[in-house]
């Protein structure tokens, strides 16, 4: 008695006694009745799943049966994005989720994530400079503003996405978790003229 290609060698019962898992057996110098019976077992197949930094494949390593399938979902952490998903040493793309069909082998999958990168949006106004321009920064971080008004003006305001921050020449866009907007307002200087009357005249 031989398996076949979709099951494990089977467990030989000869005479009611367990051969344990093998191949095949043999009478030898038979002189008497005898009985054998095999039990299959279907085939298991493992996909290995290697879990990267700064996201999940649910589930993990697991077992599937010939001719099962099996899905898989990614999920980035908070702040990055699927960057590729790799599948037997092939890439797949940035896929959120990847389905074996039909298992009949062992395969693998991994996961690559890159951090989310946001755009800070600097509109310049005339009478200055904002410093640096449109800028990208990755989830999480900071960025520096520097405002150079013109000679004679001075920051009257500075608006981040549309909402007024104060009035520093030096200010800092902290923890970007999205796109951003600045835009300064710039006024000109006033001076006053201070005028002593002195006496008997105007």
């Amino acid at each position: 008695v031989t398996g076949v290609q979709t099951c494990a060698l089977p467990i030989f019962i000869v005479d009611g006694a367990n051969q344990g898992v093998i191949s095949n057996y043999t009478f030898n110098n038979v002189v008497s009745n005898h009985s054998i019976t095999a039990y299959y077992s279907i085939n298991s197949y493992a996909i290995t799943v290697t879990q990267t930094s700064n996201g999940t494949i649910s589930p993990g390593t697991t077992s599937v049966n010939y001719g099962g399938n099996q899905a898989f979902t990614i999920s980035p952490n908070t702040g990055y994005h699927v960057d590729s998903v790799v599948v037997d040493g092939t890439n797949q793309g940035a896929v959120s989720s990847y389905t074996f069909n039909n298992v009949s082998s062992n395969h693998a999958i991994t996961a690559y994530y890159s951090i989310n990168s946001y755009t800070i949006t600097v509109t310049q106004t005339s009478n200055g400079t904002i410093s640096p321009g449109t800028t990208s920064v990755n989830y999480g971080g900071s960025q520096a503003f520097s405002v150079t008004p013109s000679t004679g003006y001075h920051v009257d305001s500075v608006f981040v996405n549309g909402v007024y921050v104060g009035n520093n020449a030096n200010f800092t866009v902290s923890n970007i978790t999205g796109n951003r907007t600045v835009t300064v307002k710039l006024a000109i200087n006033t001076y006053a003229i201070t005028v002593i009357q002195g006496a008997h005249g105007l």
